[in-house]
Formats: structure tokens, sequence, C-alpha cells
């Protein structure tokens, strides 16, 4: 006894004895040093104590003569130590109490329960849904996605139910795939955790149309983890996102131009057929080649020159923002094909590079350029020969008509004479009017008529044009009046032309009435134009060439008035008005002329560009 009472005190964890009160009989050196007394007997009176708890406990140890241990974290030299307590009882009455230090073993456990929490708290806040299964296959561990996933209520599955009552639970809902045999189909899936290597993921179709892909992995404890993630809508965007890679290699194959895409890397992405036809290199070649440097060699049989490349090269690899910057330009190929190239940085910082063969264009551009000079030449020369032959002819016609005016105020020409006096004079001043007419379209052709604008009088405008048609509206038997109220008042145009366009309407009106019949000159003003009628009542324009009235020389041969009507629709438009007609076969027709109130800009001297 004296032997083991020394190799107790010998011990560095504190030993003692107790009496049934739980005061120290005996204690061992490492429970006097915790306590500070030189003996058990001090301790008891002075009521020291390493543990009040465990005091209390052997007292329940004596009085109950059974067994007990407990762990208890308690201060020595200023530091927190663990303790695990065994305390028995002793015959006779009392209780012996021995200890361990055990605090980096509670030190490990308390870190592992803070991993296990920290690694519960992760699993609970990721999105896909985590199982753990122990060895006996029960639900050791499932996160909240887990629950909401499935449908399951959170109190039965604190219940700790088995991997079959779970999936049973499942299959009575129709969560589960459809199959046949679904006895067999549990059996499998349970057989897993016989199976301690990796093993396959899994898509699973679930009758509610969504997709999960379950990741099944042995637990290093026993048991399996199971991971189920809902990937519905990343099969859609995967699907959507093929669906429009095909488009846009499809719309890329339709395009004329040859088409490639290199990644920032250099690595040839895509491209399309009419690279392949541009280049005349095989879709293996171009697969075999895979970057850029592997696709130029393809290309330098075509196109020799190394500096284009080399810059080309700058456009797709340079990380310089100012490197990879849109730019094209032309080059020509060996055998003289003219090509023009263009290169596009893309989001992605891929980049798109083009080429097209425009040599057929270029050609064409350059017969188009000649023919348009050549057009242009030709109507020089016609203003030219038009005004050349005007002023060739007005000459003679100038003498005609003075003559024939001599003659018509001579003595002793018969009346019959002075008739036909009257009539060369007539023909000759309709003549002058015509060569008038076509120097005036030609002009306004060639964009070279200025008009000179002031205010006119509309009343003093339809009087003068009624005074000039008077005697030819006398000879024809037909009756013209004007109609024009005074706050008609005043418009802005050229003097000269408003004239010349209402004598045409009048002209031309006077000559589809027939005797007996009426024509009206009449203005009236509204929502800021003024408008200029002259109506007759005679035999009216055909419908076959009411679209065609304003053409220039319209029908001397299908009814029209010849270039009258063209001029008044140019002089019109020139104010920046329009003319309308209104008509009905053998009722009469209406000419409206829609003049602005104001100046209109393309009214003033072209050269001065108003």
């Amino acid at each position: 006894a004296a032997r083991f009472a020394a190799f107790v005190d010998g011990l560095a964890e504190p030993a003692w004895i107790a009496a049934a009160d739980g005061a120290p009989t005996w204690a061992n050196a490492a429970y006097l040093r915790a306590t500070g007394v030189d003996n058990a007997l001090q301790a008891a009176r002075d009521g020291k104590t390493f543990d009040r708890a465990v005091d209390a406990l052997a007292v329940e140890t004596a009085a109950k003569g059974e067994r007990r241990e407990t762990v208890r974290w308690t201060p020595i030299a200023g530091r927190r130590r663990a303790f695990r307590f065994t305390v028995k009882p002793l015959e006779g009455g009392g209780a012996g109490v021995f200890s361990a230090d055990v605090t980096e073993v509670e030190d490990v456990r308390e870190t592992l329960k803070n991993h296990v929490a920290a690694h519960d708290e992760t699993l609970n806040h990721i999105a896909d849904g985590v199982a753990i299964f122990s060895a006996s296959r029960r639900l050791s561990f499932h996160n909240t996605a887990f629950a909401d996933l499935w449908g399951l209520e959170p109190a039965w599955l604190a219940e700790r139910p088995t991997h079959g009552e779970v999936l049973d639970r499942l299959r009575q809902r129709r969560r589960l795939p459809e199959t046949v045999d679904y006895a067999k189909w549990k059996a499998a899936e349970l057989a897993r955790y016989e199976d301690l290597g990796p093993q396959a993921d899994e898509l699973w179709d679930l009758p509610d149309g969504r997709t999960l892909k379950v990741v099944r992995q042995p637990h290093p404890l026993g048991g399996m983890l199971l991971l189920y993630s809902d990937i519905t809508g990343e099969l859609r965007l995967k699907a959507q996102y093929n669906a429009l890679i095909q488009v846009q290699q499809a719309t890329l194959d339709k395009l004329n131009d040859a088409v490639a895409v290199f990644g920032s890397d250099g690595r040839l992405r895509l491209h399309n057929e009419a690279f392949e036809t541009f280049w005349n290199v095989t879709p293996l070649a171009l697969q075999a080649a895979g970057d850029f440097e592997g696709v130029v060699e393809l290309c330098v049989r075509r196109l020799h020159d190394l500096t284009f490349w080399r810059e080309l090269k700058g456009r797709v690899a340079d990380p310089d923002p100012q490197m990879r910057a849109p730019t094209s330009g032309e080059v020509r190929t060996s055998d003289g094909r003219i090509v023009v190239y263009q290169s596009r940085p893309l989001p992605d910082g891929a980049t798109l590079i083009a080429f097209a063969d425009v040599t057929d264009t270029r050609h064409l551009e350059s017969a188009l350029a000649d023919r348009s000079a050549a057009l242009a030449e030709a109507e020089r020369l016609k203003r030219d020969f038009v005004g050349n032959v005007s002023y060739e002819l007005r000459t003679p016609l100038t003498t005609i008509i003075g003559y024939s005016e001599l003659l018509e105020r001579a003595e002793g020409l018969h009346e019959r004479g002075k008739g036909h006096v009257a009539a060369v004079r007539a023909a000759a001043t309709q003549l002058a009017r015509s060569i008038d007419d076509v120097l005036d379209m030609a002009q306004i052709d060639a964009g070279e008529m200025a008009l000179e604008i002031e205010d006119i009088r509309v009343g003093d405008l339809l009087q003068g044009a009624f005074e000039r048609g008077g005697k030819d509206a006398e000879i024809g038997g037909v009756t013209l009046e004007v109609i024009c109220e005074e706050e008609v008042g005043l418009i802005r145009g050229d003097a000269k032309r408003l004239n010349q366009t209402v004598d045409h309407l009048v002209e031309n009106a006077l000559r589809q009435t027939p005797p007996g019949g009426k024509v009206t000159i009449s203005a009236t003003r509204a929502l800021g134009e003024v408008k200029l009628h002259v109506t007759d009542t005679g035999r009216g324009v055909p419908f076959h060439v009411q679209a065609h009235i304003f053409d220039r020389f319209v029908g001397r041969d299908r009814g029209g008035p010849g270039l009258g009507l063209a001029l008044v629709k140019a002089l019109v438009e020139l104010h920046g008005g329009w003319v309308a007609l209104e008509s009905e076969p053998g009722a009469g027709s209406t000419f409206t002329c829609h003049l602005p109130e104001t100046q209109h800009p393309g009214a003033a001297q072209p050269e001065f560009g108003f």
C-alpha cells in the first residue's frame, strides 16, 4: 500500500481520496500544488478544493456506490485546462478521485466541432441539395437546399430516415425518374454503398420537367455523400447557346465575304465556307493549322505580303487596345486581284477578320464613272446644241415677226392677204414661245435658273393673265373670267415666272375648251399657301393621260399638251410648290398651283447656295 501511495503521489495529475462529505482525506503532491496547501487536512480545514463540482460528484458516488466520470475545465497555474475525472467508491466509505489532463484532446475535439459546424453552415448556403447518409444508411446531414429541392418536411428529415425511406417518400410524391421496375432501381441505388470507388455522375429527368445532375461520393467516415444539382436552366441555356451558334455559323456561311474569328490567344475559333473558298483551303487544313500563324502559312501562297500579315497579327494578339482598334484597307493578291480587308475587335477579346474580292466592283465603278462622265458630257453638248439651235432659230423668227407686223399695218393689202400675214405672225410668235420654253426647261434641268423673288399682288397676277388671254378667248368664242378676293393679298415669288406659269395654264384651257365654253382664273389662300386655279369646261383629260399629263412632250400623239405643262410643273416646284389636276373626261378640268406664302429655300439664287 505504501508503494502504491508513493506511485499515486508521483502522478503529474491531481488524485485524492474524499470523505463521504466530499472533503479530501488524502491527496497527492499534484493536488496539493494545485490547491496551494501542505496536506489534505489543511485543505479540508481551509475549504480549499481542486473542483467543487467534482467534490459533489464524489459525495454522490460515495452515497450511491456507483462509478462516475466527467470532464471539467479547471484553471491551474493561471491556465485553463481540461481534466477527465474518474470517481470510484471505496470500501469503508468515501471515494477515490483520479484525473487525467485531456486539454489537447478537448482542443482537438472543439476544433473539429467548429469545423463540422462551419462545414454544415457552408453547405447550407450552396444552391445544390446536399445529403450525407451514414454507414448505416441513415440521413446524418442535409442542407436547406436539399429539403427545398425535394419538397421534404424538415421535421421528418430531422428524424434521420434511411436512404430507402427517403426514396420511397419521393416515389410516392412522383419526384423520382419514371422507371418500369422501381424495386430493382431502388436496390441498385442502395447497392452503391458497397462500391467504394469513384462513381459516374448521372442525370435524372423528373416527371415535373426538371433535370437533376446527381453526384455520388463515398464519405470518408463511411456512408455516402450525394449532391443534387438542378441543371434545367443550364440545359435550356446550353440548348439556346448551341442554337445561336448554329444560326451564327449558318449566317456566316451565307455571307459572300470570307470571315474568320481568332481568339485573344491567336487560336482560330470560327470561319465560314467563303473563307475556305477565298483562300482555297480545306476545312481539315484549317483545323490542323489551329492558330493565326498556321492560317497565314495556308494563305500566304495567294497573298505574299508578309508585312501585311505581321500587322494583321498585331490586331489579333497584341494586348494594346490601340493595336486592336478597328482597321480596314486594300491589298493585292499574287494574281492581281483587289482584296478589301477589315478587322473588328469583339467584346470577348476575340478579333473578327473579313476579306472580300472587290476586283469586279472596282472595274464596274470605273466603268460607271466613265459612263457618268460621258453622260455629263452628252448633257453639256445637248445644252449647247439647244442653246445654239434656239439662237439660230430666234434670229430669223424675230425678222419674220417684225415684217409680218409691218405687212399687217401696210395699206393696199386685201383682207385675205392680211389674214395670211396674221397667221404667219401668230405661228412665228408661237414658235418663239416654244423656243423660250425649251431654253427655260434646259436651264432648269441644269440647275441654273435663278428666281428674282419679290412681293406680287395675286389679283394683278390673275388680271394680267386675263388681259393676255382675252384676245385668244374672243377668237375661240370662249368666255374668260377672273375671280379673286381681296384677302388673297400678296405672295412672294418671281413675277416673270409666275406670269409664264399662269399663261401656259390659260393657253392650255382655251385650247381644250370648245366655243361657248368657259375658262375661270381664280385664287384662294388657306393653310399657309396660295392656290392658283385655272378651270375650264372643255373636253377634260382622258384617264390614261392624267398620270403623265406633266411629262414632257406627252402626247401630241396621246392628247397631251406638249412641253407647256411640264414647264408649269418645273416652275411651281422651283418656287417650293406643287401642281395638281382634277378632271373628268367630258366634264372639264381644273389645274391648281399650290404655292407657299413665303419664299422657299430652293427659290434663292443657285450660285449663292441658299
